[in-house]
């Protein structure tokens, strides 16, 4: 299977022939947000203020990097799990977010608000430095006070990640398994 090179910003047509399971080098700006972020973000929404960022075909990490050492752009930054933000995710996607990173499942909402708009990709638990040595610039852009959760403007190179959820609706987590037991019956 081919890796497929995307940069940001994400496009409807740029994220329509991905499916579930396919291998990503993501490159361009991304930002960060976890869930006091983004629990700020709902509440900013709902007084019908502008977010920090214009979500618009941008790629949310859900990351809180480890402090940056010496001569490095972005500390180690593994992914947090992905449902954490399940609640606050639908009205972003209804905003323009594009691309969502994380690990782990998402739940029926977001799966549902996801096709056709969105896509979700899992960055690889357990390889938090190989991801923090991809980013080439960060810069805190809202919510210093959240310190790691701080929403941050980051810089990537062929960030390596997997389409979990594609926007046909397909599901990694789902289809994976299934293909495997097939396989070894």
């Amino acid at each position: 299977m081919a890796t497929i090179k995307l940069e940001t910003p994400l496009t409807i047509d740029k994220i329509k022939d991905l499916h579930s399971g396919d291998q990503v080098l993501l490159s361009g700006i991304i930002y960060t947000g976890r869930d006091a972020a983004h629990k700020r973000f709902i509440e900013v929404l709902e007084k019908n203020e502008d977010l920090p960022f214009d979500v618009q075909g941008q790629v949310i990490y859900y990351v809180g990097p480890t402090p940056t050492k010496p001569n490095q752009a972005f500390g180690s930054g593994g992914p947090t799990t992905s449902y954490r933000m399940d609640a606050y995710t639908p009205p972003l996607i209804n905003k323009g977010l594009i691309g969502m990173i994380g690990k782990g499942k998402r739940n029926d909402e977001v799966k549902a608000a996801l096709k056709g708009h969105a896509v979700y990709f899992a960055a690889v638990g357990g390889a938090a430095a190989l991801m923090g040595k991809c980013v080439i610039k960060a810069e805190v852009i809202a919510y210093e006070d959240l310190q790691a959760e701080a929403v941050r403007r980051l810089e990537v190179k062929d960030l390596p990640l997997i389409v979990v959820n594609d926007i046909k609706g397909n599901d990694l987590y789902v289809e994976g398994p299934q293909s495997y037991l097939k396989e070894h019956k």
